[in-house]
């Protein structure tokens, strides 16, 4: 990698794999600090809840390894401090910051579309949580068709087919590497509350009405803010939401 590259980071790039959250998770043990996961292909890539996550070539497809992260509710900020940074990483490479927006919890927008998404995942020892994977795939050159997303969600779009911009998987690390090191030394130096302030800047539909889809309901509101702790803060007929994880529709 370049000069760029953060310090303390490791970086190993993989070929073919089952997926990058896979490979994070059998080699936790033996890393000793955070550590970039990448695959040139994933035959198992997921996303949320278990669901496909296609990764055609000349995508980008990475996990992110902190091996030392006990406390379960620093862990769970992280989605904010990846969609911070891959906001960053998108402005830098394409300079069009109004192009690009962040929604809730753990997706990338450009021109309305999603161009990434986010995945966080527990590392455990005998029921106590000692680390944690984030799973970021980015449709850098090909976005699935619609067929592949559930009803209702947002299109998928890719950075190529929404500004002409070819990045190859591995400039895209470059730029996102760094920026994820700065965004979690502002999380470690300053709080949430700085990042909630950045990211609420960059937030989709901040103050209109949106549906959080939860296992056993559904809560359509309007979209005030997201509080202290991460959660999502609705205003409905019946009072104010909080939603600690969800699925969120427009």
């Amino acid at each position: 990698m370049s000069g760029t590259w953060p310090p303390g980071y490791g970086y190993l790039p993989l070929g073919e794999v089952t997926s990058t959250l896979d490979e994070g998770r059998a080699r936790a043990g033996a890393m000793t600090g955070p550590t970039w996961i990448t695959a040139t292909h994933q035959t198992q890539a997921r996303g949320r809840r278990g669901r496909a996550w296609a990764h055609p070539a000349g995508n980008f497809a990475a996990t992110l390894v902190l091996p030392r992260l006990d406390d379960p509710d620093s862990a769970a900020l992280r989605s904010f401090v990846a969609a911070l940074a891959l906001d960053e990483a998108f402005t830098m490479l394409t300079g069009r910051a109004d192009a690009f927006a962040l929604k809730w919890p753990n997706d990338v927008l450009l021109n309305g579309g999603k161009v990434a998404g986010i995945l966080l995942e527990s590392l455990t020892t005998r029921g106590r949580l000692t680390g944690l994977s984030i799973g970021i795939g980015v449709n850098l050159a090909h976005a699935p068709g619609g067929d592949a997303v559930e009803p209702g969600a947002l299109p998928p779009v890719s950075l190529m087919g929404e500004t002409g911009l070819a990045v190859s998987p591995e400039d895209f690390l470059e730029a996102l590497a760094p920026a994820y090191a700065r965004w979690e030394g502002q999380l470690a130096t300053y709080g949430f509350e700085s990042l909630r302030t950045a990211w609420l800047a960059r937030a989709a539909r901040l103050g209109d009405q949106v549906t959080a889809r939860l296992p056993n309901e559904e809560i359509t509101g309007t979209f005030r803010t997201v509080d202290a702790t991460g959660q999502l803060v609705l205003s409905t007929p019946k009072g104010e939401r909080c939603i600690a994880a969800g699925d969120v529709f427009f």
